[in-house]
């Protein structure tokens, strides 16, 4: 696998605080071998790339995407989106995030906050989003609650509130909120429909990563 992965592996490995050493441990490669690939003088297998990608919790799409999965700016998309419209149920919020980082993509040819979407019943959902939920959710920085016909509604809690949005920038704010402003007071079958029927699901296998890139296809109405 090309070395022009090197500074993405390098990314990854100071951002969950692991050392040289320990990840050419993990990876059965000396610790001079590893240092040759985030210099970008090595060039990786692929057993050795798939070897990366379990040790951090990517797929093989990202690895070769170049792209960081930003968990943070996940969290404060999925926040903004709160602040915006209290109370949303939790898989039309999924997809409102989805179409923040698709929206971007369609515009800058990358998403919001570098997670990749998985095709299933729903619609496109990050991996990491239920994850994510249950993160804020036991920092009390939302409520769940389940109405009589067994939705979940997602709610900001004060304590989420409080917190200063620092990933979410001038221009992807401005983002978010003209999504949020469409989708505010439709059903959640709605939103639901509109991302079955754009490229990257259409054309996605079931439970797979869907490709991003397919929605610079779309009309320019039709993105979000």
């Amino acid at each position: 696998m090309s070395t022009k992965y090197a500074s993405i592996i390098k990314d990854l490995r100071t951002k969950v605080g692991l050392s040289q050493l320990s990840v050419a441990q993990k990876m059965g490669i000396s610790r001079q071998s590893y240092m040759a690939v985030e210099r970008g003088t090595r060039e990786l297998s692929l057993g050795e790339a798939e070897k990366i990608c379990g040790i951090f919790g990517i797929s093989i799409e990202v690895l070769e995407s170049g792209e960081t999965q930003n968990y943070e700016k996940y969290k404060q998309m999925i926040l903004s989106f709160l602040r915006l419209d209290n109370k949303i149920p939790k898989t039309k919020l999924a997809k409102l995030v989805y179409l923040a980082d698709a929206g971007w993509f369609y515009y800058h040819l990358k998403s919001m906050s570098g997670m990749q979407y998985r095709k299933i019943q729903y619609g496109p959902v990050a991996d990491p989003y239920f994850r994510i939920l249950d993160e804020l959710y036991q920092n009390g920085q939302i409520e769940i609650e389940q109405t009589e016909d067994g939705a979940m509604l997602v709610s900001q809690t004060r304590a989420g509130a409080k917190g200063f949005l620092s990933e979410i920038k001038g221009e992807e704010s401005k983002l978010i909120e003209d999504i949020a402003k469409k989708w505010k007071g439709k059903k959640t079958k709605e939103i639901v429909e509109f991302t079955h029927n754009q490229l990257p699901y259409l054309l996605a296998d079931d439970n797979e990563i869907i490709h991003l890139g397919l929605i610079t296809q779309e009309n320019p109405d039709e993105y979000y």
